[in-house]
């Protein structure tokens, strides 16, 4: 292609980089915070708080509306924080474009900047460069590339030019290289036919910008309970105000003051904080198991998950080619390391075995590879290859013999024989086990050479095949000795001819020695895991037996495409296994579970989960073999990679969900008896006290400021330390929370009303008892405003004992509750007894606040039995 061409085709089919997401700007982000309609109902009373003070003859409202506001400012900065760190994932997938590219433009090659690349360029290749662009190969030499990112394939992908059909599958397009994938191995040549957002990547990139955020469903139960509250809240002011304002003849500022009090006594205005707040140190906990959790919601949303989709590679294997198997001189060995700087220990029939006998087999190993180490001690080179060297390395098989030839490897000569120096010149052969044996007229067993006859072929194609069997990839071994007349005049062939077989080494991406166990717990918990991965299906199978998963009807990606979207539904209520699956498989497999009311963790690590991970209810990205794509779009990041911090981030998951149950039922029945405590107390007080209760002043029980300062002093540090509660120890052995249960369900919601109504009956009771017998409406209602305060305080032991927590777990608790103390203490006896319009009380008035917080006690106790022995 000419200059002049490239320059017309870039103008044509633009820059070859993803395109940009589209960003909210920051205050958009921020006001999109009060888009609530609690938050409205906030804002009004405290613009009616101001407007009341305005008008001629009222008393100024400043305290009440700044309150309102600061908690509102509050909440929604911590609202904008996590918003504005979301949509990051396309940015990362625009910076894994390589930076430059070698390309033959006017018949010379040249580096240009990958972004210029263009549909018809010809792109050079080499081993450790980075593709830039979805190309079609038309030389390759010994050409290898790692697609584990875009595939999940785990092994690198020898190309070749061979024509293959339209429809096949992406792992399986031996003659084409993507963009943002790596070369591994050799050289080649191929004509770019997609760049940018028409890259298999950028198809990537469009599917992430695609799927639409989720909420959790807790996030979807507070937007409905908000909504409820709000309107129940409108119903319930124009009831009162209707009832004052017609038939107790009440002014309209008084009218308009107590719809202030009634919207700040009902709307929770804390629990969006404390929900927060909670969940981000319930995140820390999790972030202790060894899981950062990168959305908040997401920290209470792990447990209600029921299925965990897992990606294979990195995830349930180590993303590593490790032998574990040697089969030489008529015996098996199985190969253990015990850890990555150790010697390896050999292993027969469950006894360790010497190295003797086997230093021949890993010795040409070593030999026949081009791997290379780095001072540092890394390899470089094929996995396979590495994995070969690494075990001869620390067996202490050394390779000394200088390289004198090479016959190099390519995909129809399946071998590599390489002819190395000494006092006598040595031939070394590894490759396809059946392709070594048809070189070989010999065979080592027990230290002798024997004939290699047909009946020891058929046993060793025979252990091959069932290794195979078994996901290994088996590699056969061969030598001989050879005279410096051969080496220097000989042909190929007659080097790779009369052969001494040596053995098989069988390799395979190990399976982390934990995860079984870790999806036993999981089964345990009523969790199922699926295994979805790009491998071929017999290696999926194998991997998945190891595992213990259930591989009848292991499902590959092309059934996956001729199922509907009802078939598929159906088809994943029973598949464990996904074999051959692309990043739109993935996205449609978790859509049929959803639809079976499932909640759907996904696992992964390479950029080819993306979508799914953005996708799911829990995206679940590795830390330490992770790309920065599945980071970014994951919701949990597991900082060591392990399958068990899954396991554990779930079960501190569950105990979240239960810490949040437990506030919110504190919360919403403190704000239920508040709410009946203030409006039955206006009736009662407008009908019995017509004389007590005249003006704006006086009308109310309760003030704003009052209600502002309960809310604040009990709805937040004892609410907080709720959330720090020590999870159950059954927290794992109970079944999943089902798709229709609510942390509101059936028990919690009486539990509210129940404590709600003894709080108001107590409570008036204390109020009016003492209005008749001493006519002081301020020492009233400093009675009823303390007494408040101490039986939320003293409420907490029930709640925290329905859920099974010992009394003394929580240091937490036990400080809030005093600091709480403390700080009502603080308003009774300092000068800002003033502005609350409160007193201090006297001993006599303590022992009645603490005698009907005892009460109340024994109340919502008796409730709480009841309760707990009714149906949920």
């Amino acid at each position: 292609m000419s200059e002049s061409e490239a320059r017309r085709r870039l103008q044509q089919f633009g820059p070859n980089r993803l395109a940009d997401v589209e960003r909210v700007s920051p205050l958009r982000l921020f006001a999109a915070q009060f888009r609530n309609l609690l938050i409205g109902l906030l804002f009004l009373a405290a613009l009616l708080s101001l407007a009341i003070g305005l008008l001629p003859g009222s008393e100024p409202h400043t305290t009440d509306a700044l309150l309102i506001l600061a908690i509102l400012v509050a909440n929604g900065v911590f609202g904008f924080i996590q918003d504005f760190r979301a949509q990051t994932a396309i940015q990362e997938l625009r910076e894994l474009a390589a930076p430059e590219a070698t390309v033959i433009r006017d018949g010379a090659p040249g580096e240009i900047s990958s972004t210029e690349v263009v549909p018809g360029d010809l792109l050079v290749l080499a081993q450790g460069g980075r593709i830039p662009a979805d190309a079609r190969l038309l030389e390759s030499v010994h050409f290898e590339t790692d697609e584990a990112a875009l595939t999940g394939e785990s092994l690198p992908v020898t190309k070749s030019t061979d024509a293959l059909a339209a429809d096949t599958p992406i792992a399986d397009r031996r003659n084409f290289v993507f963009s943002a994938t790596n070369a591994v191995r050799g050289r080649a040549t191929a004509i770019v036919v997609a760049t940018g957002m028409q890259t298999e990547i950028g198809r990537i990139a469009t599917l992430v910008q695609q799927v639409e955020d989720r909420k959790t469903p807790f996030q979807e139960e507070v937007d409905r309970l908000g909504h409820r509250i709000g309107l129940g809240v409108v119903g319930l002011i124009a009831i009162v105000a209707g009832v004052l304002f017609l038939v107790a003849d009440t002014p309209p500022l008084t009218v308009l003051l107590l719809a202030v009090t009634l919207a700040v006594a009902a709307v929770p205005e804390g629990l969006p904080a404390v929900v927060t707040l909670t969940l981000a140190l319930g995140s820390k906990r999790i972030l202790r198991r060894q899981a950062l959790v990168r959305r908040l919601p997401v920290a209470e949303g792990l447990g209600s998950v029921d299925v965990i989709l897992s990606d294979k590679t990195g995830t349930l294997t180590e993303s590593r080619m490790s032998v574990e198997r040697l089969i030489a001189g008529g015996r098996e060995v199985r190969v253990e390391i015990p850890r990555e700087s150790e010697a390896p220990i050999f292993l027969q029939d469950g006894s360790e075995v010497a190295l003797e006998g086997l230093e021949s087999l890993l010795l040409c190993g070593s030999l026949a590879c081009d791997v290379e180490r780095t001072s540092e001690g890394e390899y470089l080179g094929d996995p396979t290859e590495i994995a070969l060297r690494a075990l001869a390395d620390r067996a202490g098989v050394t390779a000394g013999p200088e390289r004198l030839r090479e016959v190099p490897f390519d995909s129809s000569r399946k071998r590599m024989t390489v002819v190395t120096d000494g006092p006598q010149p040595s031939i070394w052969m590894k490759g396809a086990p059946e392709i070594v044996l048809d070189r070989c007229d010999s065979c080592a067993v027990n230290g002798e050479t024997l004939a290699l006859d047909d009946d020891l072929r058929a046993r060793i194609l025979a252990d091959n095949r069932r290794l195979a069997s078994r996901a290994y990839r088996v590699l056969g071994f061969a030598r001989r000795d050879a005279d410096n007349a051969e080496v220097a005049d000989a042909g190929d062939d007659e080097i790779e001819s009369g052969l001494i077989f040596l053995g098989l080494q069988a390799m395979i991406d190990p399976t982390r020695p934990e995860v079984p166990g870790a999806i036993a717990d999981c089964r345990e918990a009523g969790i199922r895991v699926v295994m979805v991965t790009g491998d071929n299906i017999e290696t999926a199978r194998a991997i998945a037996d190891e595992l213990g998963l259930n591989t009848e009807g292991a499902l590959a990606g092309a059934e996956v495409d001729s199922l509907s979207d009802q078939a598929l539904q159906k088809a994943v209520a029973e598949t464990d296994v996904f074999a051959r699956v692309s990043p739109g498989h993935k996205v449609r497999i978790l859509e049929a579970l959803r639809r079976g009311d499932h909640r759907v963790a996904m696992t992964g690590d390479g950029v080819n989960d993306a979508p799914a991970l953005r996708a799911a209810d829990v995206g679940v990205a590795m830390g330490l073999r992770g790309t920065d794509v599945a980071r970014e779009a994951a919701d949990l990041v597991l900082l060591d990679d392990n399958f068990t911090t899954i396991r554990d981030a779930v079960a501190e998951g569950r105990g979240i969900f239960d810490n949040i149950r437990n506030f919110v039922t504190f919360l919403l029945s403190a704000n239920v008896g508040e709410v009946v405590i203030v409006f039955v107390g206006v009736l009662l007080g407008a009908f019995l006290f017509p004389d007590v209760f005249r003006g704006t002043s006086d009308a109310l029980i309760l003030t704003p400021a009052m209600l502002l300062w309960i809310n604040l002093v009990t709805d937040g540090p004892p609410a907080l330390a709720l959330g720090v509660d020590p999870r159950s120890d059954d927290v794992m052995q109970r079944p999943p929370r089902s798709t229709d249960e609510s942390v509101l369900d059936r028990q919690t919601s009486l539990s509210i009303v129940w404590i709600g109504l003894a709080l108001t009956v107590v409570g008036l009771a204390l109020f009016f008892g003492a209005l008749v017998r001493t006519s002081d409406v301020v020492g009233a209602r400093t009675l009823l405003f303390t007494f408040i305060v101490t039986a939320e305080m003293a409420v907490l032991v029930v709640i925290r004992g329905r859920s099974g927590v010992p009394p003394f777990s929580n240091p937490w608790l036990f400080a809030a509750v005093a600091s709480s103390l403390a700080l009502q203490c603080v308003v009774l006896y300092t000068s800002l007894s003033e502005p609350f319009g409160v007193r201090g009380l006297s001993p006599v008035e303590w022992l009645m606040v603490l005698g009907a917080t005892g009460v109340f006690v024994v109340l919502a106790r008796i409730g709480s039995g009841l309760l707990s022995r009714s149906p949920a």
